[in-house]
């Protein structure tokens, strides 16, 4: 028996067994590539969940409970009891008092009972049935109750604010065919809303549900991006929201700050939660800090400490940082073990780690700005090398001068003069300091030789260089 496809053109004049074995396609969800990958579904909607149980052949069929998600994030789970086929994305068409609303398939097949199971719904009754797919006439009704959403919330905070009530309503959602209206709202303490009630259904003919809500939830419902780059939890994952208090920063060595602290929500950050376990369980690995340390070169006191890394600071002084000398927990427990038995080491650093010479860890110190100076120093101090070089055979020499002075003298056909005397002036013969002439004074100027005088200083001048 033959199996067509039909991306594979066959003919008659292929025999049996030579055609090509068909191939079915793997297509993706959203029909841009040839892989299978429904759970790669859109992620444009809040809480939304990966379903990796997606792509195994069956997997909607083993659960009849369907996950569908509404305005923001309100999801709600209804049992597929017309076993409709339904994908991730679908629009439906679900049981609701009164009338149907319409939703978004959010989730499909085995995952659904422990999303149930997360939610806390433990009785059946609270599982109401899916009808049908949207039809165009569901979809027309629902964008038109949507269109009153935003002038209702308007409309009911002036309400509300005659009322005198002490109460902020944050979101407007109506039902799928706009029978009912959900109103959102914050209050800090308990509020009497019967008469808002009755003024709200006089007012737009609907029947009403108050329904309220904290600063973290509305945090959610409004989402955002928060200080690590990501979007918000409470907007992509959580649905149950546990209370944040000061002692998890404590725990964690974070500075009380309030701005720094607090999230989008005007609350602690939900992630201060998240590390609390890991701090909890390594500060057992470190000392009390209220326990000093003694050492031969004097007390030592608790300054600072670095969880994670199992490192301790130590100061001489209580309030301030003087002679700070940083080691690990389980030295400082060794050293707290023998002022038990009332001894006292040299020093707080191991033999082995106080003769190491450890780098700075300042990274500012390798970008110093006097780097540029340094390099201009380095050039000065070449250049100035060859003059003194050509200096340095006469200060050695003792009385005896420099070759290139010699050469110099000769070249030119000069007399030199004797070291303890000195040329005068470029117009009259040049005269020594006992009056006496001196020579036929060179064209150019010798340098004057560097080191002790000649021994024969005192000795009239002479037609030669003196020689030692």
């Amino acid at each position: 028996m033959k199996t067509e496809h039909p991306n594979i053109n066959q003919t008659d004049s292929q025999p049996a067994d030579t055609q090509p074995k068909p191939v079915h396609p793997f297509v993706l969800h959203n029909g841009s590539g040839n892989l299978c990958c429904r759970s790669c579904g859109r992620q444009d909607r809040q809480l939304n969940t990966y379903d990796w149980l997606a792509d195994i052949p069956g997997n909607a069929q083993e659960c009849d409970l369907v996950e569908v998600q509404f305005k923001n994030t309100r999801k709600g789970y209804y049992r597929n009891s017309n076993h409709i086929a339904l994908e991730k994305g679908d629009i439906v068409a679900v049981e609701a008092s009164p009338g149907h609303d319409i939703g978004v398939v959010t989730l499909t097949g085995r995952l659904v009972p422990l999303q149930l199971k997360k939610a806390n719904l433990k009785s059946e009754a609270d599982i109401k049935r899916i009808y049908r797919k949207a039809k165009p006439i569901d979809m027309d009704k629902y964008k038109e109750a949507k269109a009153r959403e935003h002038s209702t919330m308007i409309r009911s905070r002036q309400i509300a604010k005659d009322l005198k009530l002490q109460m902020k309503i944050g979101d407007v959602e109506y039902q799928g065919d706009g029978n009912k209206a959900i109103f959102y709202y914050i209050a800090d303490e308990r509020v009497d809303f019967r008469q808002l009630i009755k003024v709200l259904a006089e007012v737009f003919h609907v029947r009403i549900e108050m329904k309220q809500i904290g600063a973290r939830q509305e945090a959610g419902r409004i989402g955002g991006i928060g200080p690590c780059g990501r979007e918000l939890c409470c907007a992509t994952w959580m649905t149950s929201f546990v209370s944040v208090a000061t002692a998890a920063a404590r725990y964690q060595d974070i500075a009380l700050n309030p701005q720094k602290l607090a999230g989008q929500c005007a609350k602690l950050k939900c992630c201060l939660n998240y590390e609390v376990d890991t701090y909890v369980e390594a500060q057992k690995r470190l000392p009390s800090k209220e326990i000093p340390l003694e050492t031969v070169d004097g007390t030592y006191y608790y300054f600072k400490s670095d969880i994670l890394s199992n490192q301790v600071t130590y100061s001489t002084d209580k309030t301030l940082l003087a002679n700070a000398v940083t080691i690990s927990g389980r030295r400082a427990f060794q050293i707290i073990n023998m002022n038990k038995r009332g001894e006292k080491p040299d020093s707080l650093l191991e033999g082995s780690a106080r003769t190491e010479s450890r780098r700075p860890a300042d990274l500012l110190e390798q970008d110093e700005l006097t780097r540029f100076d340094r390099s201009k120093k380095s050039k000065n101090k070449k250049k100035k090398k060859p003059q003194q070089a050509s200096a340095a055979p006469a200060a050695q020499g003792g009385n005896k001068p420099a070759p290139k002075q010699q050469a110099a003298s000769k070249k030119d056909g000069a007399q030199r003069p004797a070291a303890g005397q000195s040329p005068k002036g470029q117009g009259g013969a040049p005269q020594g300091k006992g009056g006496q002439p001196a020579g036929n004074r060179p064209a150019r100027k010798p340098k004057k030789p560097q080191g002790d005088a000649p021994a024969n200083a005192s000795s009239p001048a002479n037609d030669t260089p003196a020689q030692s």
